[in-house]
């Protein structure tokens, strides 16, 4: 079978989208979003998906990594993977799972997205990018892994994994600048998450000041400002181009 003939990138791209709509139907037909801020219910089931990493730990490393994969695939988000990472297997061993899982995640559809949809997102984005694609085109490594760490000045996450198609960027440096640029502020997440899970530990209840107070959280936070400003700079300084 010719993979560039247009029937079978029909077929297989139709295919991607079926699979990315029903995964999106049933994310938001089971999860019912108004828990994910109910404290009691979080604490309850800490405990449950706490003992169930202790009895099934490598069963459920695995399934999480497969899980990230996939959740990347379809275009997913990296900061609900980073929290509940954190939360569950603490910020040193969760950062290594999500940017590694991510990472595999981001280059399937960085080549399923230059081989399938190319022409589409060179329609869609070619125009808003194109002074970047200058800058990637003097040094694509070292700009994707400032774009990267700047977290893409805004651009979505899955966004940022497709985007490299623009400038036909090679896998190597794709993987390079995603696994040194995403670790910062990957890192600073997992933390976050892994704060939420200690404070949850120590508290019954939850307000405001409790967590604001707990080193555990307002550590990351500082990080989480010391990359904002840093990738502030750096966008100044690198992508400058980008909007004169």
């Amino acid at each position: 079978m010719n993979l560039n003939s247009l029937n079978f990138k029909l077929v297989l791209a139709s295919i991607y989208l079926i699979i990315l709509f029903t995964a999106l139907f049933f994310l938001f037909s089971i999860i019912d979003f108004k828990d994910l801020t109910n404290y009691d219910l979080i604490r309850d089931n800490r405990q449950i998906i706490l003992d169930y990493k202790q009895d099934y730990f490598w069963f459920f490393i695995f399934t999480f990594f497969i899980f990230c994969i996939l959740w990347t695939l379809l275009l997913g988000f990296a900061g609900p993977l980073l929290i509940f990472a954190g939360f569950v297997f603490g910020k040193w061993l969760g950062l290594v799972l999500v940017l590694l899982s991510t990472t595999i995640g981001a280059v399937f559809l960085y080549q399923l997205a230059n081989l399938f949809f190319k022409n589409f997102i060179e329609k869609k984005f070619a125009e808003r990018f194109s002074k970047l694609k200058i800058l990637f085109n003097k040094n694509e490594l070292m700009y994707f892994m400032c774009f990267r760490f700047i977290g893409g000045g805004g651009t979505p996450y899955g966004i940022q994994n497709i985007l490299p198609v623009l400038f036909n960027m090679s896998v190597k440096n794709y993987v390079i600048a995603t696994l040194i640029g995403s670790a910062p502020s990957m890192f600073i997440t997992a933390s976050l998450g892994s704060g939420i899970e200690k404070v949850i530990d120590k508290n019954s209840t939850l307000s405001f000041t409790t967590v604001i107070k707990s080193p555990e959280i307002y550590i990351p936070l500082i990080g989480f400002f010391i990359i904002l400003i840093i990738a502030f700079i750096i966008k100044k300084i690198y992508f400058k181009d980008k909007n004169e």
